[in-house]
């Protein structure tokens, strides 16, 4: 008899980014900042110093204290994955058992609810209001009403834009006793209601960062997870031993050492989106052309539209890449002439 793949594997499809050149690309919410070319050179004669012969740091100590230091959280409390992706996968696959179930929300990041499926973990969704937004006292019947053993959700979210305040998400870990809550704080960079500050005061706390994001580190795929002395210990165990390549944590050190420069970054992507939102905001009002225009907390617009597939499909003949989900598009900010020429694309689209 032949080899069959089992069938949690046989209609899987690989992951399928927007392929092809475009002269404008603002549908991964990248940084729209490349380094410096001083970041450059400083980065080049970091890795010229490497041992490539020889295995790198298996706890990843140097992008670790860097990352300790810049956002003020114990160095034992933190992990560094290979992306937050991997984390994500590590924590799915070993944190829970096959007949567990794992709360998502929709619409969130899809890479929770695939990971879940492909370990074999129960998943449950809980539904957003009609206004995206998430009401706690409802997520928590939820959870409780199906027995997670996890919840999982983006904060501010990817792809909405939106944000839970503080209080919200500590009411949501506090009553979910015996729940790990894996908190995704990709984009909380942009905003300021991070819970990073007191992770350790929860036994069921695990928060995600990624370097993929204000950062500016897309290219080099780097994330932490932060949690209590006893979730963080068990995470260092259950990771492959160099999941973090030398020449990964040389660069990631270096960057995230350079808190004014990072700083400086992300203002200045908080004031884009800003006035990306605005003049979307200022077409929508000339055109009458939208649905919803969702204010952002992160460094993206997000825009509810029956026209989804037309716009996604006009602005990729204009080479401009976006994301699209069924009803909605998502716009990353970019520098000011990127945005500009998204602007006057849109405008003539809504001409037609």
């Amino acid at each position: 008899m032949s080899y069959k793949l089992n069938k949690k594997l046989v209609d899987l499809v690989p992951y399928d980014p927007i392929t092809g050149t475009y002269n404008i690309r603002l549908d991964a919410n990248e940084s729209c900042f490349n380094l410096t070319d001083q970041l450059k050179k400083k980065i080049c004669t970091s890795i010229f110093q490497l041992d490539f012969n020889r295995y790198p740091d298996c706890l990843s100590t140097k992008p670790t204290k860097a990352f300790s230091e810049l956002y003020g959280v114990p160095e034992e409390l933190i992990s560094a994955g290979n992306g937050s992706d991997e984390l994500i996968s590590i924590i799915t696959s070993c944190f829970f058992e096959k007949g567990d179930t794992i709360v998502n929300v929709s619409h969130d990041f899809s890479m929770y609810q695939f990971y879940a499926q492909l370990y074999e973990v129960n998943v449950a969704t809980y539904q957003k209001e009609e206004d995206l937004t998430i009401v706690p006292d409802k997520l928590i019947a939820f959870c409780k009403e199906n027995g997670a053993r996890g919840l999982v959700f983006s904060n501010p979210c990817n792809p909405t834009s939106l944000g839970l305040k503080k209080d919200d998400v500590r009411k949501i870990v506090s009553a979910l006793d015996g729940c790990l809550v894996i908190l995704d704080e990709a984009y909380m960079d942009f905003w300021d209601q991070s819970l990073l500050p007191e992770v350790n005061n929860y036994d069921n706390l695990l928060i995600l960062k990624t370097c993929s994001k204000a950062i500016g580190m897309a290219a080099v795929r780097f994330g932490f997870a932060i949690a209590n002395k006893t979730i963080t210990t068990a995470l260092r165990a259950a990771k492959s031993p160099y999941n973090n390549d030398s020449v990964a944590q040389t660069i990631v050190s270096e960057i995230l050492s350079e808190k004014e420069y990072l700083a400086e970054c992300r203002d200045a992507i908080v004031a884009s989106t800003k006035k990306l939102y605005a003049d979307i905001k200022a077409l929508d009002a000339e055109f009458s052309c939208f649905e919803k225009v969702y204010e952002p907390c992160t460094n993206f617009v997000f825009i509810k539209t029956a026209e989804f597939q037309k716009i996604y499909e006009y602005l990729l003949d204009n080479s401009i890449a976006i994301r699209k989900f069924p009803g909605f598009i998502r716009i990353t900010t970019g520098t000011e002439a990127e945005n500009a020429a998204v602007k006057e694309a849109l405008r003539r689209y809504f001409r037609k």
